[in-house]
């Protein structure tokens, strides 16, 4: 499925509003001769750069940003709202096309295959660093096909629990689990999640047995959790905090570093006694390895701008995430970061997925 933000209409209250704009330009030269490969990169790169202001007369190749996962949700809102400022900057549009599938390996492939020209983009998210551990014959190499552009934003999990249950503190549920080893469960949103690997985190580093009960969507395993039918989840805080102000579910701790601004009273898992559990998921954008390092740069450049506006930092600060805007090196280190913690988790907790 594919869109363009040409004519976009909000149809969520974190999308952008309805300001039209033409198509995107970020043109690479594709052919004629050179004198050597080094003139080449340069020709082509000039061509690259020139080519984002270009006259929207001239109909070049549209930007097309690949999201893996289906329309909605926090990922298509970030890209949706990403693509609508870009839009308005170049006065072209984004096309926007949602290849859901495989735990986002499908999208992902369909970037790292991709021309390195500029053209195709990658809104990468946690499951980019995770997969190459849950899934170790991926069609691609992760991350040695993609190059890194910005890291733009993250939002932690939320501890949440069934209101009547006992449990008034994250250690008071630990104790539970300690005195009932094997018989506390965890609600997920499926096998390899990240609300999967935050539970398994927990686990090992409160040393606790408790049991995995999976869902196919964070929607069914919350209202399960609301309802009593399982005690509790890690939910992404843009999904969670919501069901938590509205007292369907208790919140016991979020596992960012410091507290969320959007639930102040909301301990870290630090602080409720687990040291070693922060976890965040996040999105970043990403292109084929092999593009223009002055391509990657105006790139970044552009979606930084976006992401550090008081505008977009006030809009994730009400869903309880962060806005970021890193630099590509920022970002590959983050990267490479995330895959090396969550190795060792996939490890130590022996996850697989059937």
């Amino acid at each position: 499925m594919h869109s363009s933000v040409h004519g976009l209409r909000a149809t969520e209250p974190s999308e952008v509003d309805t300001t039209q704009a033409s198509n995107v330009t970020i043109h690479a030269k594709s052919s004629g001769p050179s004198t050597g490969a080094a003139l080449y990169k340069s020709v082509e790169s000039a061509a690259l750069m020139a080519s984002l202001h270009a006259s929207a007369a001239t109909r070049p190749k549209a930007v097309t940003i690949i999201v893996p996962a289906a329309a909605g949700g926090l990922t298509d809102s970030l890209t949706r709202m990403v693509a609508q400022k870009l839009s308005q900057k170049w006065g072209q549009s984004v096309v926007i096309e949602n290849r859901g599938g495989a735990g986002h390996s499908l999208g992902a492939a369909a970037v790292a295959k991709a021309a390195p020209d500029g053209h195709t983009l990658l809104i990468g998210a946690f499951a980019h660093a995770v997969n190459p551990s849950l899934q170790p014959k991926m069609p691609f190499r992760t991350p040695d096909d993609f190059a890194p552009i910005s890291l733009l934003v993250t939002v932690p999990e939320l501890l949440v629990i069934t209101p009547s249950h006992p449990a008034k503190t994250v250690m008071e549920l630990v104790a539970m689990a300690k005195a009932q080893p094997g018989k506390l469960l965890y609600a997920s949103s499926g096998n390899g999640s990240a609300q999967h690997l935050a539970a398994e985190l927990f686990r090992l580093r409160a040393g606790i047995d408790i049991g995995h009960v999976p869902y196919k969507g964070g929607g069914l395993a919350v209202a399960d959790v609301a309802a009593g039918h399982v005690p509790f989840y890690f939910g992404n805080m843009s999904a969670a905090l919501p069901q938590a102000r509205a007292g369907r579910v208790r919140a016991l701790a979020v596992t960012s570093a410091e507290r969320s601004p959007a639930a102040p009273d909301v301990p870290t898992i630090a602080e409720a006694g687990i040291k070693g559990c922060e976890i965040s998921e996040w999105n970043g954008l990403l292109a084929p390895a092999g593009t223009p390092p002055a391509v990657v740069e105006r790139l970044h450049v552009e979606v930084t701008k976006i992401m550090q506006s008081d505008e977009m930092k006030a809009k994730f600060a009400d869903l309880g995430a962060a806005s970021i805007g890193s630099t590509p090196a920022e970002f590959a280190t983050f990267l490479r970061a995330e895959m090396a913690k969550w190795a060792e988790v996939v490890k130590t907790a022996n996850i697989r997925i059937e």
